[in-house]
């Protein structure tokens, strides 16, 4: 794991294939807890290609100076995304 939040990554690897492969990712918070929003693909075996964009919400906590992840959320659908960005929207824009 990492010692810096700007270090966490979803990145995962097995036997030599990225399995899961970070795009890009946006720090919403940092400190004790760390919380990280991440765009990824995952790799399809069947296909043997990635498949569609994903996106995760993962908190982590820092134990032993290192972030350990405690809790995440995966975005099933960018149908479901596009819902929690405006119910964002509504709540928080003005």
């Amino acid at each position: 794991m990492a010692s810096k939040a700007e270090d966490l990554t979803i990145n995962y690897e097995e036997d030599g294939v990225l399995i899961v492969k970070e795009l890009d990712k946006v720090l919403l918070s940092k400190g004790a807890w760390a919380t990280v929003l991440f765009k990824y693909v995952q790799w399809d075996r069947a296909k043997n290609d990635y498949g569609p964009e994903r996106y995760s919400i993962r908190r982590y906590q820092k134990v032993d100076d290192e972030y350990r992840q405690k809790a995440k959320f995966t975005i099933s659908s960018r149908e479901q995304g596009q819902k929690l960005i405006e119910a964002l929207q509504k709540w928080v824009v003005p």
